[in-house]
């Protein structure tokens, strides 16, 4: 019992530290702030303790660093400039394209549905639903064999 309480913290504690780095992108995106701020601001969150701080400070890291590259990836499949979306929306993208592009570990499809959770709570209305879109047609640009081939629509 106590290896399955350990998984499930652990999940949970990747879960949190997601939760914050999409806070943390959210307030670069808004406000311009350093890394070393963003970091040290998701430190004082009441919900840090139960983050992985490792993965969180890899999340806010990699985004802020290659945001542009984060960008032209997610360009494509946009349906207006990266610019106009809402910036809840966009920092959840930006978190899940980082991890499909660079944690090639995590199964696609748990990005994607970490991502559309994070919409549900703090996007709006519709959001998750367009992070969902956005998301399942940039993983087979990233993910190629992960990913399984549709067929045409009949």
């Amino acid at each position: 019992m106590a290896e399955g309480g350990a998984r499930a913290s652990g999940r949970g504690r990747r879960r949190r530290a997601r939760e914050l780095a999409v806070r943390a992108v959210y307030a670069w995106l808004v406000s311009g702030a350093t890394v070393t701020d963003l970091l040290e601001q998701a430190r004082g969150a009441e919900e840090y303790p139960e983050a992985d701080p490792v993965y969180l400070e890899e999340l806010v890291s990699g985004v802020t660093a290659s945001g542009e590259e984060l960008h032209a990836l997610l360009a494509p499949l946009l349906d207006r400039p990266a610019s106009q979306l809402s910036p809840v929306e966009r920092a959840i993208l930006l978190c899940a394209t980082l991890e499909l592009h660079t944690r090639l570990e995590i199964p696609f499809r748990v990005v994607i549905n970490e991502a559309v959770e994070l919409a549900k709570v703090y996007g709006g209305t519709e959001g998750h639903r367009f992070v969902n879109g956005v998301l399942d047609r940039l993983a087979p640009s990233l993910r190629g064999p992960e990913v399984p081939q549709r067929g045409p629509a009949t």
